[in-house]
């Protein structure tokens, strides 16, 4: 039986379920949503995908979750942007790997099973900061491969 989460996160939900399962290959059980979509737009792709899954992790760290849970949400969103941004594997990679509703899972782990339990306040900053790093190392590597793509025609 699925369970929906809190209701001041409801939004939460929604989003993710916009960018990672909105629409569905008919005939068959698999979904995608526009993450996978706007990739396909060279840089801004990448970065809008991770600050939507960014600003999605900062909202529930407001909402007291776990650092475990944090650390968790925060290797999807890393592990999804950084192969998403090599071009074509990270387009392919970017239609299977859905860190958006991993993280929704866990999310609803913490609050419907008591998972994961504990507050995620202080862990805050550092989570923000190796997003940020991160960010800007995925933002240089594109800009890299397009360099060596525009070089290279």
């Amino acid at each position: 039986m699925q369970k929906t989460l809190n209701p001041k996160l409801k939004w939460v939900e929604r989003v993710s379920h916009l960018m990672d399962e909105q629409f569905q290959i008919p005939g068959t059980n698999f979904r995608f949503g526009l993450d996978p979509l706007i990739n396909f737009i060279p840089m801004a792709g990448g970065l809008g995908g991770f600050a939507v899954s960014t600003i999605l992790l900062i909202t529930m760290a407001k909402h007291g979750v776990s650092r475990k849970i944090l650390l968790l949400m925060t290797l999807n969103i890393i592990l999804d942007s950084t192969i998403g941004a090599i071009p074509l594997i990270g387009n392919i990679f970017d239609f299977a790997y859905k860190s958006n509703s991993r993280n929704i899972k866990l999310l609803k782990e913490h609050y419907d099973e008591g998972k994961h339990q504990g507050s995620g306040n202080g862990i805050i900053f550092w989570i923000f900061l190796i997003l940020i790093l991160s960010f800007l190392m995925i933002a240089y590597l594109i800009w890299l491969a397009m360099s060596w793509l525009i070089d290279f025609i």
